[in-house]
């Protein structure tokens, strides 16, 4: 809280995650929960990038996975593998990531635009780079992870299997 009573605008919570040897943050106000890693079912002809889904509670969740949607090889998942569960445009999404790291408070101030092809990963996705003062955190757009035509393909995955 500011001075005024309000809610500080000028702080940003997320949670950070790795995947690689990357750290990513996302809005803490988007992620639902984080689980980890259950019995993920394949869903045929589903997109490359959708590991399958997950019952989470009796309710279908489509998993994406991460280093997958990034181009980035995929590894053997193992005890600190996550899935966050986020809400995507009204739709419960599940995101496998190599690592939950913590919540983190990052002044607004420090966040600067995404440099251009640092990363390796589609700057659309990226909204920005907070500068911390032993390392970077590559804050995530999840809505802009999937575009809209992908996440109609995501609904078909979950009408297939109902």
């Amino acid at each position: 809280m500011g001075e005024t009573g309000q809610a500080d605008d000028a702080i940003y919570q997320l949670v950070s995650f790795v995947i690689e040897n990357e750290e990513f943050g996302v809005d803490i106000l988007k992620v639902q929960e984080i689980i980890r890693t259950v019995e993920i079912t394949r869903v045929p002809k589903s997109p490359e990038f959708v590991e399958g889904v997950i019952n989470l509670r009796g309710k279908i969740v489509p998993v994406i996975d991460l280093r997958k949607r990034f181009g980035i090889a995929v590894k053997q998942r193992d005890n600190e593998t996550r899935i966050i569960v986020v809400d995507l445009a009204d739709k419960v999404v599940g995101f496998l990531v190599d690592r939950v790291k913590e919540v983190i408070r990052v002044d607004r101030s420090i966040i600067e635009p995404p440099p251009g092809l640092a990363t390796g990963i589609s700057t659309s996705y990226i909204t920005g780079v907070a500068k911390l003062q032993d390392r970077l955190l590559i804050l995530l757009d999840l809505d802009r992870v999937l575009s809209s035509d992908e996440q109609e393909k995501i609904s078909e995955v979950e009408t297939e299997i109902r």
